[in-house]
């Protein structure tokens, strides 16, 4: 912990600061992962839209 005291003895504290790192780029198998659930919840939110729809 990073600790300064201002003028009137108050004490601030201060957490380490973390290394930063680059995301990496997804693997083809993770990208296709990412499609099949972007498609799944398209289908349920056209589902629910859809119900909504007849409902009212």
């Amino acid at each position: 912990m990073y600790t300064t005291v201002n003028e009137d003895g108050v004490l601030n504290n201060y957490p380490n600061e973390t290394k930063m790192y680059y995301a990496e780029y997804p693997a083809i198998w993770e990208q296709r992962k990412y499609v099949i659930q972007a498609v799944f919840a398209s289908a349920i939110v056209t589902t629910l839209v859809l119900i909504g729809f007849s409902v009212s």
